[in-house]
């Protein structure tokens, strides 16, 4: 396994490689005219949910000094809702973008500084517990991942797909 130059993001790599490998198995076989499907329109809806994905790598991206733009980011930044009055992008399309920043998101992570890692960054919930720097932006960006897989997760069962499978590709570094 890579080993990240910061000693604090050890626990990071491992979770963050599980998750690219994830996003491929959570799209598995979802038809298109499935990705755009809503329960009971309260929920998000799959392109809603692998776009939000998607964009999570590319904040946290962005948080680590790495100047790619999400193509889609006039849906999802700042934690934007679901707007159903628009079209989002294919999966396929998703997949795609998701595979591009990846890959240069993980070389950072293995990369970073300690420094960097400490360097303050605000981002607004006032939990005294939680200093704000961008070393808890890493840890949750993770999370919110973890949350939107979980939904992915229960999506794909109550559409009629079979659960997500942990197969791993191997050819799949980051």
């Amino acid at each position: 396994m890579d080993k990240p130059r910061a000693n604090t993001l050890t626990i990071v790599i491992p979770a963050y490689r599980m998750h690219s490998q994830l996003f491929n198995n959570m799209l598995d076989g979802i038809r298109e005219e499935d990705a755009q499907k809503r329960i009971a329109d309260k929920t998000n809806h799959f392109a809603w949910m692998a776009g939000n994905l998607v964009n999570c790598r590319y904040w946290l991206a962005e948080v680590l000094g790495i100047r790619e733009k999400d193509p889609n980011e006039d849906l999802f930044k700042d934690a934007k809702a679901i707007d159903t009055s628009l079209q989002y992008p294919p999966l396929e399309e998703l997949k795609k973008q998701w595979h591009e920043i990846s890959p240069l998101l993980y070389r950072k992570l293995l990369s970073v500084e300690e420094e960097q890692l400490n360097e303050a960054y605000a981002f607004g919930m006032d939990t005294p517990y939680l200093e704000e720097n961008k070393l808890n932006m890493v840890g949750m960006s993770l999370d919110r991942e973890s949350y939107l897989f979980g939904q992915l997760g229960l999506m794909r069962k109550t559409l009629g797909y079979e659960g997500v499978r942990y197969d791993l590709d191997d050819s799949l570094s980051y």
